[in-house]
């Protein structure tokens, strides 16, 4: 009687997941919380029998690490105890989807889309976070993090991608009603032709309707290849060829433009550790930002937005210990 219970118990279990659809988002709440997919509140998604998705921004996972994407805080992990029934990523259009844990679903959508490494996605209802997105089938759809949504084309290329850089033309863009903007340029980049304030006409010869759609295209771009930039600037179609370079930060990686003299920044603005290769100029960790080309900033969004605003090179003002200012002009 108990090979008889134990067999169908198996036969039960097996069956569950071959037919997830069939169990709606409640097999997918099982299936995550027999595959130890949400532990210790992180995620450790299994994708194949032998290796998990995890995510983890700030902390190393344990494990063997095979790879990783300190941008979006993934990586892929040996996984030696395996788990038979792994997660398969839904590149189709699904029917519905769901931010599943390992206590309960709910139901809902996307209502904003992620652009880029600059804003992730978010999900139409407050979930308690980290948690799986799926379709009714228990397959991925994204995951859903403190800070939003990163959506399954970039889980997709980074678990199949032997190249997990990204692509970088110097401009992050923004949807307004007249069409896709340059919400502010890298101006640290080599003859960067872009302006803040140009619209986007096209990339590659195909319309750009939308900034989600065109920074994903920049971003999974080959570092080195060329492509075509059509802009309106002051009512004048222009074009441009420029060549993808590596981007060297955003999403979990504070970005402010100023990483390429070596600085990396807290959300803050305080300096959390400065390249010995670089130029130092006479920085020491701890001291804050205070000012860009004589505008207050308070995050990285306002540093990006006013570190272009200059002539010769940029003026920077720096707090240091509360009570001492002083100016650094990067050269």
């Amino acid at each position: 009687m108990l090979r008889v219970f134990i067999a169908l118990t198996f036969i039960s279990f097996f069956y569950s997941y071959l037919n997830a659809c069939e169990g709606g988002y409640r097999s997918c709440v099982k299936k995550v919380k027999d595959s130890q997919s949400i532990y210790k509140n992180i995620l450790q998604i299994p994708i194949t029998k032998n290796k998990r998705l995890v995510f983890s921004p700030y902390k190393k996972p344990n494990g063997k690490v095979l790879k990783s994407d300190p941008f979006l805080g993934l990586y892929i992990v040996n996984d030696p105890q395996g788990f038979k029934y792994p997660f398969r990523i839904n590149m189709r259009i699904p029917s519905g989807i769901a931010a599943v844990d390992k206590h309960t679903s709910i139901e809902g959508k996307i209502t904003r889309r992620q652009i880029g490494l600059s804003q992730f996605g978010k999900f139409s209802y407050k979930v308690k976070t980290p948690a799986l997105l799926t379709n009714s089938c228990c397959a991925l759809e994204g995951i859903v993090t403190p800070r939003g949504v990163i959506e399954k084309e970039y889980l997709k290329r980074f678990i199949e991608q032997k190249d997990v850089r990204y692509g970088d033309i110097g401009i992050r863009v923004i949807n307004t009603k007249k069409g896709l903007q340059v919400s502010s340029y890298d101006p640290f980049i080599k003859n960067n032709p872009f302006k803040k304030g140009d619209y986007i006409l096209s990339f590659d010869g195909r319309k750009v309707k939308d900034a989600a759609t065109l920074m994903k295209k920049i971003l999974f771009s080959k570092i080195g290849s060329v492509h075509k930039v059509e802009v309106k600037r002051n009512g004048k179609v222009l074009s441009y060829k420029v060549r993808s370079q590596e981007r060297v930060s955003g999403g979990y990686k504070i970005e402010t433009y100023l990483e390429k003299y070596g600085l990396t920044f807290d959300k803050d603005l305080y300096i959390t550790n400065i390249d010995k290769k670089k130029k130092n100029y006479g920085l020491k960790i701890k001291d804050q930002l205070f000012k860009v080309n004589d505008n207050r900033v308070r995050n990285q969004e306002d540093v990006m937005n006013h570190i272009s605003d200059f002539k010769l090179h940029p003026r920077l003002l720096f707090e240091r210990d509360s009570n001492f200012q002083f100016f650094v002009n990067m050269d």
